[in-house]
């Protein structure tokens, strides 16, 4: 299955799920995301790759995930605030920018990972993380919550664990739940978090 979408390269990345606020001012993205609120259509979240978040049309990592606007507002002239949540992970297959400067391109949709629950050998990951969510509150964790979800758990734990940006991709690349924990585990008991 395949599809059009606008990209939003940023330095930053989005997991199906997950929330992320937004400050848009540029007016590629301004124009974007009043078109995706007014059709209830999604865009595209990629990490940059090359090049920046201003100026001229960055250039994004393949994989990413949809996002659709949740909440907005528009505190001043020009700057647009919003929050969006994390919808599915997408290959490009083709991109191109249009004449105003948005990144437009044909997307694979990639198949969702399978609900799976978290192994036995790796539950000692679930009080730190609802911990942590609890702390978060829903606003940057939304509901619902899926403890017993293998991904789920991977997909938060990428979200906020102070790794590189590159890291983060990789995780999201990723097509392991379980592989996805254990590299999870492993950066966490290096650390001393979990012992």
């Amino acid at each position: 299955m395949s599809a059009e979408l606008p990209i939003f390269p940023l330095n930053t990345v989005l997991f199906p799920g997950g929330a992320l606020p937004l400050r848009i001012f540029e007016q590629r993205y301004m124009t974007m995301a009043s078109v995706c609120l007014r059709q209830g259509n999604p865009f595209g979240v990629c990490l940059i790759e090359k090049g920046a978040e201003v100026g001229a049309p960055a250039q994004p990592h393949a994989v990413g995930s949809s996002a659709r606007i949740v909440q907005w507002d528009m505190p001043q002239l020009g700057i647009l605030q919003v929050t969006v949540h994390g919808g599915q992970r997408f290959r490009i297959a083709q991109a191109q920018a249009d004449r105003h400067g948005l990144l437009r391109a044909r997307v694979e949709w990639l198949d969702p990972e399978p609900s799976r629950p978290v192994p036995d050998t790796l539950a000692e990951l679930l009080p730190l993380l609802r911990s942590v969510v609890e702390d978060l509150g829903e606003e940057r964790v939304p509901t619902p919550h899926a403890f017993d979800d293998a991904t789920w758990v991977g997909y938060r734990y990428a979200e906020i664990l102070p790794i590189p940006l590159i890291a983060r991709q990789k995780l999201l690349e990723l097509d392991q739940p379980v592989s996805r924990l254990e590299i999870i585990s492993r950066f966490l008991h290096g650390r001393g978090v979990l012992t």
